[in-house]
């Protein structure tokens, strides 16, 4: 049997899906979301830094979202993720603490990858059993286990 992957996306995988481009890696990953082919990880750290970066002027331009279409994103999230307090201290990431964020909640919500095309993170490899893997590489798992489930 099969268990359904748990996955901390970073805030730019999930901004980069926002920008609509139907045959981009993120929004292939987004869309295998929707189609809950995965259990995204979110704490409300990262769903504050999502809506932070979904109100920059550059991404606005980027996205055309209204504001109601960004809420609607927001809520998506939601109603699709499993949530964690993201309260525990890891402090893994020196050169970018922020980063710490993704890992905390990879932990908490005892996911089995973190993908991102953050350089941080993705230096870092494995954590504490936590395979860090970029959107692209994270794309052809989720390929291959669509294939192994026909």
């Amino acid at each position: 049997m099969n268990k359904t992957l748990r996955v901390v996306l970073d805030t730019n995988v999930l901004i980069s899906a926002s920008f609509r481009r139907l045959s981009s890696i993120p929004n292939s990953i987004y869309q295998a979301l929707k189609n809950r082919q995965f259990v995204l990880v979110l704490s409300q750290a990262i769903l504050e830094e999502i809506e932070e970066v979904l109100t920059r002027e550059k991404i606005v331009k980027r996205t055309g979202m209204s504001q109601e279409e960004k809420i609607e994103f927001i809520e998506e999230l939601l109603e699709i993720a499993f949530v964690v307090s993201g309260k525990k201290e890891i402090q893994v990431i020196q050169a970018d603490p922020d980063d710490n964020k993704f890992v905390t909640a990879a932990i908490e919500g005892f996911a089995d990858y973190i993908v991102s095309g953050d350089h941080h993170l993705l230096d870092l490899k494995t954590y504490e059993g936590i395979t860090i893997l970029s959107p692209n590489d994270f794309l052809a798992i989720l390929k291959k286990d669509e294939i192994n489930k026909k």
